[in-house]
């Protein structure tokens, strides 16, 4: 019997910009979807008890979800360098970052950002042949992240991407950056 690759090929990152628009964004993500659990600024104990309940909901929903940063709270892996007896995502802005989690043992990289997001005001995309680049050869699936949604994810699945990660594109209605109308076809 065929084994079910464990790394989701949609991932909502959470952060405080989110508020309540957190709990719609975690029932638009299809089951067996992923999530990042930042919220970095939010004071550790509220940050435990929102964990909490967001763990709550993806067992409920056959979510995953990865805690970046520290957390007292056992989740189905880290995102980034904290100690895990689980799966192991990392971040990818450069082909250096890349080979790191290589070496860290990540199980993907979400490599970015691909595209203008409202996340990193200012920077430019690395659009899609860059973020091949950064991944390429590591044998570890590919997340794209920035300024990602399902059609952008659909044009560029076929450069080896294994899946994408947003915020935006999980939550109701938001204001999206202008350059996000520009869809570039990589």
């Amino acid at each position: 019997m065929a084994r079910r690759n464990p790394i989701p090929a949609r991932w909502l990152m959470t952060d405080e910009r989110m508020g309540d628009a957190l709990w719609p964004a975690l029932r638009r993500l299809p089951p067996g979807s992923g999530v990042v659990f930042r919220h970095y600024a939010t004071p550790e104990r509220e940050r435990r008890a929102l964990l909490r309940r967001v763990k709550r909901i993806a067992l409920s929903r056959r979510l995953v979800v990865v805690v970046a940063g520290k957390s007292m709270i056992a989740a189905d892996g880290v995102h980034g360098r904290a100690q895990t007896h689980g799966i192991r995502t990392w971040p990818a802005h450069s082909r250096s970052e890349a080979l790191a989690g290589k070496r860290a043992g990540a199980a993907a990289l979400f490599v970015s950002p691909i595209h203008v997001t409202r996340s990193h005001q200012g920077a430019a995309g690395i659009g899609s042949a860059q973020a091949m680049r950064i991944g390429r050869g590591l044998g570890i699936p590919l997340i794209a992240l920035g300024g990602m949604n399902e059609s952008r994810w659909r044009r560029i699945q076929r450069f080896g991407f294994h899946g994408w990660a947003a915020i935006d594109a999980w939550m109701p209605t938001v204001r999206r950056h202008p350059d996000a109308s520009q869809d570039p076809v990589p």
